[in-house]
């Protein structure tokens, strides 16, 4: 029972340190980031343009194949944005937290 008590206490006074930033202040790993947030939204969006082009190619052509990967196409980048819209807001609460 001794032992259980001195694992406890030697596990109460471990401290708990203050968030350290891991990158030190760099302004290279924010570009990063930025460039890759905006640069998962312009793919985002170019894929929901592709796709309603495709769509309407398919139909127009009568290769329903082709309208049926556009709306495929279009439900995955409209998925994607939403993620993406999500993960920002995480990212920089996660980054604001260690500054």
């Amino acid at each position: 029972m001794s032992t259980t008590l001195h694992v406890v206490q030697f596990l109460a006074d471990i401290q708990n340190p203050a968030p350290a930033d891991p990158t030190n202040g760099s302004k290279g790993a924010n570009l990063l980031l930025s460039y890759a947030k905006w640069g998962s939204l312009i793919g985002c969006a170019v894929a929901a343009v592709v796709s309603g082009g495709l769509m309407g190619i398919g139909h127009l052509s009568n290769r329903p194949d082709s309208a049926e990967k556009g709306k495929r196409s279009l439900v995955w980048s409209l998925g994607g944005v939403i993620v993406t819209a999500c993960a920002i807001p995480v990212v920089n609460t996660v980054f604001g937290a260690a500054a």
